[in-house]
């Protein structure tokens, strides 16, 4: 691999990442595209993860930030710390953002369970370009029936169900061709979501898997499992990963406040009858 080879499988993670198309199905493209070995993508993939996690951090900081603070306030709440009538309403608010944690941990779940006990045996079996393709067309065409449903069941908030439902979506995105956002936002738009509110949800639960995902990618490097590329190689895919991941979080947050999934679906569906042409 060189440093235009990376730059370009950068760019492809950080936007395939969060927009709605399955950054693993295009990567198992790309792989078979330019004839790469799997194997060294592992460990190039440690980089591109880093790049994209950066990107959420960063786009949503403030959202973290108040979330970290309603944690401090659920372990000093017994202190007496917030006091007088702005204090309350802060409470209030505060109990919010303790609850939206719990859900992000739940939510988060059902992907690791999932991936501990078959991550490898997915990642063997749908890892392949007819798999993906497969893949990339019946969950284009579950958009369309998502927001068919969205557009006719009454609009909620989170609570326990819808979140295990999301967080069971989330694990089903570990096999390559399905899409992490996409099967969330869409499930969520199902149970009643807002659309801009299923995408940020989707976008914080997203980065637990990912930040849990690159640690134990991390953890395989240690015991010597993967071998790393040259750090110009790692430096090019997480700034490149960063740059278009950062840009796609900040288009589909602003591109769901007034659209569907249905562009999403499309470019789906051609894709993977595209690819199925060309492999079958």
């Amino acid at each position: 691999m060189d440093s235009v080879l990376a730059l370009i499988l950068g760019l492809l993670q950080g936007l395939t990442e969060f927009l709605p198309i399955s950054s693993s199905g295009h990567l198992v493209i790309a792989e078979s595209w330019f004839k790469l070995n799997v194997e060294a993508m592992k460990s190039f993939d440690i980089a591109v993860h880093f790049g994209t996690l950066l990107a959420i951090l960063i786009y949503f900081r403030m959202d973290y930030a108040f979330l970290l603070r309603s944690l401090a306030h659920m372990v000093e709440r017994k202190t007496g710390f917030l006091r007088g009538k702005r204090a309350v309403e802060e409470k209030i608010e505060l109990k919010v953002g303790v609850k939206m944690c719990g859900y992000l941990a739940l939510g988060t779940i059902p992907a690791v369970l999932i991936g501990a006990f078959f991550g490898d045996f997915l990642d063997m079996f749908f890892r392949n370009p007819v798999s993906v393709a497969v893949m990339l067309i019946l969950v284009g065409v579950f958009f369309f029936f998502a927001e068919f449903i969205a557009a006719r069941v009454k609009k909620g908030d989170f609570n326990l169900q819808n979140t295990v439902i999301i967080g069971i979506a989330q694990a089903c995105a570990l096999i390559p061709g399905i899409s992490r956002s996409g099967a969330t936002i869409s499930v969520g738009l199902i149970q009643g979501i807002k659309r801009d509110e299923a995408a940020r949800f989707s976008f914080l639960l997203g980065s637990i898997a990912i930040a849990a995902a690159s640690a134990y990618s991390l953890y395989k490097v240690f015991k010597g499992e993967f071998i790393l590329p040259s750090a110009d190689l790692m430096l090019m895919g997480v700034a490149s990963s960063f740059a278009s991941g950062y840009m796609a979080i900040a288009f589909l947050m602003r591109f769901l406040k007034h659209h569907t999934l249905h562009v999403f679906g499309v470019y789906r569906v051609a894709l993977g009858f595209a690819i199925l042409f060309f492999n079958i």
